[in-house]
């Protein structure tokens, strides 16, 4: 009998192997040994002089053919019993991740006869005692949705999709000179706001006794990865949108080019409710015709984003982009199902 188990961490002599669980552009990545008629994740043994991370990029390299691709640590695994590559049965250790591979070598050195771009995971594993489990912890831990029960991707607009740096770098100007007070000031004591939970251009604002400057949405500009992300999403999912924005928010995905990849927008100027009311997710599951558990939600603002989709029982990623990014997540009730830095970083997971 093999027993696998999971950690956070061990130490780092300890770890034998690494494991690397593989997807590009969507599938899954798996690796057909010569000698086999079974089909098994990319991994292998650590080299003598290797860190643990050269490991997993040679193994990747060499198994796959891997040219171009992002890898990410997942956890520790352990198994525990005999197997093919462990005749004592002792528990024996290595690391488990994650790559997204973009471009492949033509042809493979190594002992694989081939690599297969699956939609579905296989039936005949190498390993069926040990890597079905290391890929479902690895959806445990928020790296694999179950993509299968995912049906619609929402995201926000402001940080989220269009990058309003500049906008919001405009308002606190403005505001240093109706107040008197340097720019940099301003924004030093907005940031602190803002790790605060607090709107920071909004209190700064209050505080001052002036009134907001007005938002300059010539300013804002799509983020440099969103088209590709949408694209890329959207040939799997059907894409929303659930923003707090003013009217014309179609016309204006449209203008950046990229409301072809958008099925449906709900904006909050359009239905007279706005975020973070439970009633604008309700309007988008309606016209979706989706549950929320089969939804997933992607936004900046834990308050504004997150925390409603939770409570609606929505899968959520907060993508750390802007002013949103410095909030301080405080409960259970805050955390996301995933965290992200960028939208790239989304495909990792979808």
């Amino acid at each position: 009998m093999v027993e696998v188990r999971f950690y956070d961490t061990v130490n780092d002599e300890l770890l034998k192997f690494a494991v690397i669980i593989s997807q590009s552009n969507g599938k899954w990545v798996f690796c057909k040994h010569k000698e086999r008629d079974t089909y098994e994740v990319p991994g292998g043994h650590r080299e003598a002089g290797e860190n643990i991370l050269e490991t997993a990029k040679r193994e990747l390299q060499e198994e796959t053919g891997a040219i171009k691709f992002e890898i990410k640590p997942i956890c520790v695994y352990s198994v525990t019993g005999k197997t093919r590559v462990n005749d004592t049965g002792e528990e024996t250790f290595g690391l488990l991740y994650f790559a997204e591979i973009t471009e492949f070598t033509k042809e493979l050195h190594s002992e694989m006869e081939k690599v297969v771009l699956m939609d579905k995971l296989p039936e005949n594993w190498t390993y069926p005692e040990i890597q079905p489990r290391l890929l479902e912890e690895a959806r445990q831990r928020g790296f694999l949705p179950k993509k299968d029960e995912i049906k619609w991707l929402f995201f926000d607009v402001g940080s989220t999709l269009i990058d309003e740096s500049r906008v919001y770098e405009d308002r606190m100007k403005k505001i240093a000179e109706l107040s008197g007070i340097t720019p940099q000031q301003i924004y030093e004591h907005a940031i602190s706001l803002y790790r605060r939970n607090k709107k920071g251009d909004l209190e700064i604002a209050k505080q001052l006794g002036i009134e907001l400057p007005k938002w300059e949405s010539q300013y804002e500009k799509l983020y440099t990865d969103s088209e590709n992300c949408l694209k890329r999403l959207s040939r799997n999912y059907e894409i929303g949108i659930i923003a707090n924005q003013p009217l014309g928010t179609s016309e204006r995905l449209e203008n950046l080019g990229v409301r072809k990849y958008i099925d449906l927008v709900i904006a909050s100027a359009e239905e007279g409710v706005s975020k973070p009311d439970r009633r604008i997710f309700e309007i988008a599951l309606e016209r979706s015709g989706c549950k929320p558990e089969n939804v997933v939600m992607i936004g900046d603002r834990i308050d504004n984003d997150i925390v409603p989709a939770k409570q609606l029982g929505m899968k959520t990623i907060w993508i750390k982009q802007g002013f949103g990014s410095l909030w301080t997540v405080m409960d259970e009730s805050e955390k996301a199902d995933i965290e992200v830095n960028n939208l790239s970083d989304i495909l990792n997971y979808l």
